[in-house]
């Protein structure tokens, strides 16, 4: 065995440098190396080698397989690169051009608005707070006023992960969970940007979307403060120029409850197909917060006032940007994504 290696071998050193190409290459090495190779078949023959000649002869056969994979390994290299030397010699290369220029990348338009939202609070003294996306029952609905066998949860009732677990409908759990580590401190005064999960998917909703919830808990805190800071807003993200209308409305966890319009992005008021021909567009509910959640949270409703809002990121940035279907924000589409 040893003798039919060495003679492989030494041929292999002999030959190998007439061969000029991988392909051939390759087909040599399969036929020595390969799974029904001569090398190979020889070393299954070790098998037949008295024990006490075995190891000693199979240590030798291993080191001449390894050489052997060495050698076709160099040569391999040695055709590659005289390869490359023949391109270089025929290719001209201007080695003083400018290099391409590597693409940045860009924040995704939900998140660039999302940071503005936050850039706005937080000069009003906001500060972000988060919580769970796989929320309690009770924080996600409870302890917001929407008790098991409350109407009210049909509008939300979505991923369940068990009776008592849910992927969160909206970020106002977190307002809770806020107040109940703060209290009886004051003021409370956060927004609370992320991501929650609802049974809905078509060109305006998605069974995932952003939210930003706001809340705010100090002695003596009226309505009048909550229309100042959603106008500041909203002034802020789309012009002076806006106007800004409320309207009751009903949530479960604020009492009263408003929705908040603005005059129309597309036609300044006059009346559009964007905003049906009214002249205003609906961005955001709000309200004071009800004394049940004060409640819950740890605060004596009689002694303090807060109130909350909330609103869908997709919502003020299909506004802002002039988007007219949802689902583009989450296609992946670079021409969409690159104009932002």
């Amino acid at each position: 065995m040893l003798e039919k290696l060495e003679l492989i071998k030494s041929k292999v050193e002999e030959n190998l440098n007439n061969i000029n190409s991988i392909s051939n290459l390759n087909d040599l090495k399969v036929k020595l190396l390969g799974r029904k190779g001569e090398v190979t078949l020889l070393l299954r023959g070790l098998k037949d080698i008295p024990a006490e000649k075995r190891s000693e002869i199979g240590k030798i056969a291993n080191e001449v397989k390894i050489e052997l994979e060495k050698l076709f390994m160099e040569r391999e290299e040695n055709i590659k690169q005289k390869a490359l030397d023949i391109r270089l010699k025929e290719e001209e290369i201007d080695v003083t051009l400018p290099g391409l220029p590597i693409p940045l990348g860009a924040k995704h338009p939900l998140t660039q608005m999302v940071d503005e939202i936050k850039d706005i609070f937080i000069g009003l003294g906001f500060t972000v707070a988060e919580g769970p996306e796989i929320e309690l029952d009770y924080y996600n609905f409870e302890a917001l006023n929407i008790p098991r066998e409350h109407p009210a949860r049909d509008m939300q009732d979505s991923f369940y992960i068990s009776s008592d677990i849910v992927l969160r409908t909206h970020t106002s759990p977190v307002q809770v969970r806020t107040m109940e580590e703060l209290a009886p401190s004051l003021p409370v005064k956060i927004i609370v940007p992320g991501k929650v999960y609802r049974r809905d998917d078509d060109a305006t909703h998605s069974p995932m979307f952003h939210q930003v919830e706001g809340l705010l808990i100090d002695h003596n805190i009226t309505f009048a403060n909550l229309k100042g800071t959603l106008m500041l807003f909203a002034k802020k993200v789309f012009g002076n120029e806006l106007e800004v209308r409320y309207r009751p409305s009903y949530f479960p966890f604020t009492e009263p409850s408003a929705e908040m319009d603005i005059s129309c992005v597309n036609c300044k008021g006059v009346g559009c197909r964007v905003c049906s021909y009214t002249g205003w567009l609906e961005i955001l509910g709000a309200g004071m917060v009800d004394p049940r959640v004060l409640k819950n949270g740890g605060y004596d409703p009689e002694k303090v006032s807060g109130f909350a809002f909330g609103m869908g990121v997709e919502r003020i940035a299909m506004l802002k940007y002039g988007v007219n279907d949802l689902r583009l924000f989450f296609d992946n589409d670079k021409r969409f994504l690159s104009q932002f």
